[in-house]
């Protein structure tokens, strides 16, 4: 019998590991612009986002927006915008890639209440869609196809 992970493979997938945080999230480690960063995969995320204080470590062209995001019980939060990104997520890798900036330390303070490690930035829906992710939730195992 054929795994998932064996016929993913076939199909031109990469395999990446991710991480089961103590927050009950999966996390993955991404290379945004040739740095290393820990980001939450979010299904549920329209878009990947970096927060407002990873802006340098990134080396980001922050913009201003004015687009209010909203999401884990924040609402009417200001974005901005950095446009032409690299990504790297295991081997794939996406180019001129837009991001949203946002201020994660919501998101940050609540996984810090649970002893769990603070993140630089969500990978969303859109990401994953241009990656035709499969996660294999049992296994915690992440593909993407270049």
């Amino acid at each position: 019998m054929t795994t998932l992970s064996d016929f993913l493979i076939k199909k031109g997938y990469t395999k990446v590991k991710i991480t089961l945080t103590k927050t009950n999230h999966f996390e993955v480690s991404v290379m945004l612009n040739g740095i290393n960063g820990q980001f939450i995969l979010d299904t549920g995320a329209s878009s990947s986002c970096v927060g407002f204080e990873a802006v340098a470590t990134f080396g980001l062209d922050a913009k201003e927006s004015a687009v209010k995001a909203s999401g884990a019980g924040a609402t009417e939060m200001p974005t901005g915008i950095s446009k032409k990104n690299t990504i790297k997520i295991g081997k794939w890798k996406k180019e001129k890639v837009t991001l949203v900036l946002f201020d994660l330390s919501h998101v940050n303070t609540a996984l810090a209440s649970h002893n769990a490690k603070t993140v630089d930035g969500i990978i969303g829906a859109d990401l994953l869609k241009k990656g035709k992710a499969v996660i294999d939730y049992d296994k915690r195992n992440l593909y993407l196809k270049p």
